[in-house]
């Protein structure tokens, strides 16, 4: 296990910001994390874990040991009448793992197919899209306690997922190195389709009759057409969080906006589509610099080439204030700032 110093992040974050680590090392196993965070160098310093380097942004270079979690190996845990119980190591790559899935006719996740990253950040995140989150279908993970050196194990509820949020990004905020994830997938599908551009996808695509395949490809295809491609031109997907909003919010927005989109919450709240914020506001398409907002989804920042992470934070910060001077809501990122 090799530990290099002064590397460079480029490659390792999927906005393309060269940025360097003052130390940096990958880890495979249990063994190798256990060892580098026994070495007395490295106990003192910030450490930072990275996967597939696609929910940060880096506007500085990192003071510390960053740690690539390559962790790999998807294995069929158990199954009874109705479900199966897959665990995949943290460092697999996750749109790898739920076509995995897919292929099985492991039902669940299909909806979150090319979602860039690795399967350890997807509970921390609870990522999700087209009206699945990772806490419908998550079983337990495994968790490798920094301090304490020792393999402890989260069940749905101590991870207190929430929207985009989970224990990991607040109280246990670098505690642990997630090493593993097991989901609990269905024998028998539910699909759901009514969010989004799904169904009319499927439409265009002659599907008659769903399946898991065809609503992954389906997925798959609209994220295509609409989301760019981090190999191409450098990004994090979506950027900032849907925001929520009380229902009379919600009812004074629409007098003065009828056009805006907003989805009712069990909660009575309403959940405002944050693209059509920032679009409106008059951002979508536009550049400063290297820096810009996509043209064909506002949601999304990209490195047009060589931006600093500074400078996308900065632009950043000038359409959530567009969009607080608009509207009166208040964006949040979703993307974790270094």
């Amino acid at each position: 296990m090799k530990v290099l110093e002064n590397h460079s992040l480029k490659k390792f974050n999927t906005f393309g910001i060269d940025a360097t680590a003052r130390y940096f090392t990958e880890v495979s196993n249990l063994e190798e994390i256990r060892e580098i965070l026994c070495e007395s160098k490295f106990s003192a310093i910030n450490r930072l874990i990275l996967g597939g380097g696609s929910n940060l942004l880096f506007t500085k270079n990192f003071d510390g040991i960053v740690l690539k979690n390559n962790l790999k190996g998807i294995e069929l845990l158990k199954e009874d009448a109705d479900f199966y119980y897959v665990k995949s190591a943290a460092g697999e790559v996750w749109h790898e793992f739920v076509m995995h899935c897919v292929k099985n006719n492991y039902a669940g996740l299909e909806n979150l197919s090319l979602i860039p990253g690795n399967v350890g950040a997807s509970p921390m995140q609870n990522i999700g899209a087209y009206g699945v989150e990772i806490k419908d279908f998550f079983y337990e993970l495994e968790a490798f306690h920094i301090l304490d050196k020792t393999l402890q194990t989260f069940n749905a509820a101590q991870c207190k997922f929430g929207y985009r949020e989970s224990v990991f990004k607040r109280e246990l905020k670098n505690q642990f190195i997630i090493t593993s994830v097991t989901f609990k997938l269905s024998k028998h599908p539910q699909f759901n389709t009514s969010y989004g551009a799904i169904e009319t996808e499927l439409a265009s695509m002659g599907i008659q009759e769903k399946s898991i395949q065809s609503i992954s490809a389906a997925v798959c295809n609209i994220r295509r057409s609409k989301l760019p491609n981090p190999a191409e031109i450098g990004n994090a997907g979506s950027f900032f969080k849907n925001p929520e909003v009380v229902k009379g919010k919600y009812e004074f927005l629409k007098m003065q906006y009828p056009g805006i989109v907003g989805y009712d919450l069990e909660n009575g709240n309403v959940k405002l589509a944050a693209g059509w914020l920032i679009e409106q506001s008059g951002w979508k398409g536009k550049t400063i610099g290297d820096a810009g907002v996509h043209k064909l989804q506002a949601l999304v920042l990209v490195n047009y080439g060589n931006a600093k992470g500074t400078e996308i934070f900065d632009l950043s910060q000038k359409v959530m204030d567009s969009v607080k001077e608009k509207f009166g809501v208040e964006l949040e990122r979703e993307v974790n700032i270094i």
